[in-house]
């Protein structure tokens, strides 16, 4: 990467830089490789925060489905990061998985669980899970509660053959005018669900699997307690990335903690952070971590800047310390300060291997937190950050009273924030195609074929804040 007009001498955000196009020979973005260069196996640069609000399994095997990878919080206990870990190993790298109930569930139980899942769908099987209906919120018009699924769901099923390619999947349904339909075995017995969308996007994405074919899923690990300890537990259990995780990673206890997993852990990438410096990431991957996390301050729920001062502009923090770790020959993540998919380009033109974020998914239907509905009806999701109170009460629920009221008195970040879902773009994966297609873009107006041509070839300018409005689009008339 290149500055057009020599390098400045103050940092910047992703606000205060643009890309300049260039000669390029890339004819179509459909041919731009996003796979990242850290060597994981994620195919498009997304990473998810480990954000309790945000980080489940829906949200991993949706966007590990996509060819991302989500890493789930550091304070979920080691058997419940198991059952998610073998959850999303085992759901299938094309088709979704479905929401089931038997016939004589009610209404009321169904719309509890239908935004479970952006596919919007129950499937009613009978005791042998062979599919008998289906039930949509349309269904429920002028229905109670206590109905039962089988007096009010639609008996017309149309179901696919497992055996189908994704492709030949997407002809069926286009041909029977069909937007959803469950997925069979040779036995007629249901293994999942698709959706035309879905299965279109399955032969535009590869998704992000292990070595024996499985989705991929990361783990978050603290520096308390005994990070050793839990860095082998996760990794037996096949977790395939680590991330060593706190606020401020230039700290001697970071370094320790980070040599312990390094110690137990040989096999499995470690990440660890956060820094915005280049000693800081320097000291990290001396101490063991394959790729460090890059941002202090710059995330959606994070008040850190202003309780505390301390941070750094997000694209200059991502610039220098993916210098320092390239010449070291390890990669950086930049995580946080994403609002929109030229923040992705922008972070990616910086050097990241891949882009890390939370907030902007917050208001999906795959994201961990409960769908709530506001007064008017619309639907929202509740977030707050890693450092508010209600994440630190989570946290420290095993420590003493006076030592949790300690710490939830000294609370960084917020603690409730509504994320509403769009309507228009209601699902993780409506926003992932947002992203791919503007780095895509972004590719081949720098005449990149893939992710590392794209740092060597990126051209960035400084702009004003003017200049940021000016190529804000318009919705309504001036």
């Amino acid at each position: 990467m290149k500055f057009l007009n020599g390098v400045p001498s103050y940092d910047l955000t992703y606000n205060d830089v643009f890309l300049v196009p260039s000669l390029s020979a890339v004819p179509s973005r459909q041919g731009v490789d996003l796979s990242t260069t850290d060597g994981l196996g994620t195919t498009i640069p997304v990473v998810v925060s480990n954000m309790t609000a945000i980080a489940g399994r829906r949200m991993a095997e949706t966007v590990a489905r996509r060819g991302g990878i989500v890493v789930m919080p550091q304070d979920i206990p080691l058997d419940v990061v198991e059952n998610v870990v073998q959850f999303v190993k085992s759901r299938h790298t094309v088709y979704e998985t479905p929401i089931t109930m038997p016939p004589t569930g009610t209404v009321g139980e169904a719309l509890s669980l239908i935004h479970k899942r952006a596919h919007g769908a129950v499937v009613v099987v009978d005791t042998d899970s062979k599919p008998m209906g289906i039930f949509t919120e349309r269904d429920a018009i002028g229905s109670d509660r206590f109905a039962q699924l089988h007096n009010v769901m639609s008996t017309e099923v149309i179901s696919l053959n497992a055996s189908l390619s994704a492709e030949n999947m997407f002809d069926e349904m286009t041909e029977r005018r069909i937007s959803f339909a469950p997925v069979i075995d040779n036995d007629g017995r249901l293994v999942g669900v698709i959706t035309r969308k879905g299965a279109l996007r399955s032969t535009i994405y590869k998704p992000a699997v292990d070595n024996k074919g499985q989705l991929m899923i990361g783990v978050a690990v603290g520096i308390n307690g005994d990070p050793g300890k839990r860095a082998r537990a996760l990794a037996a259990m096949g977790v395939d990335v680590l991330v060593v995780d706190t606020a401020h990673g230039h700290q001697t206890r970071m370094l320790n903690a980070l040599e312990q997993v390094r110690a137990v852990v040989t096999n499995t990438p470690i990440v660890a952070g956060n820094v915005v410096t280049a000693a800081g990431t320097r000291d990290l991957i001396n101490a063991g971590a394959d790729i460090v996390k890059v941002g202090v301050g710059p995330g959606a729920m994070c008040t850190t800047r202003m309780m505390t001062g301390v941070g750094r502009p997000q694209f200059s923090a991502v610039l220098e310390c993916s210098e320092q770790a390239s010449a070291l020959n390890k990669h950086v993540w930049a995580d946080g300060g994403v609002r929109h998919p030229r923040d992705v380009a922008l972070g990616l033109a910086a050097g990241a291997a891949n882009i890390m974020f939370g907030s902007w998914l917050a208001g999906t239907y795959e994201s961990a937190a409960d769908t709530l509905r506001d007064t008017s009806g619309r639907l929202y999701k509740e977030s707050f950050g890693m450092a508010s109170n209600r994440a630190v009460r989570n946290r420290t629920k095993d420590e003493s009273a006076v030592e949790r009221a300690r710490k939830e008195l000294f609370e960084e970040g917020i603690s409730t924030s509504r994320m509403y879902l769009d309507p228009e773009r209601p699902s993780v994966e409506d926003i992932l195609d947002q992203i791919v297609a503007g780095v895509r873009s972004s590719c081949t107006y720098a005449g990149a074929n893939n992710i590392a041509e794209f740092r060597n070839n990126a051209v960035v300018g400084i702009q004003s804040a003017s200049g940021y409005e000016e190529g804000r689009p318009r919705d309504t008339s001036w």
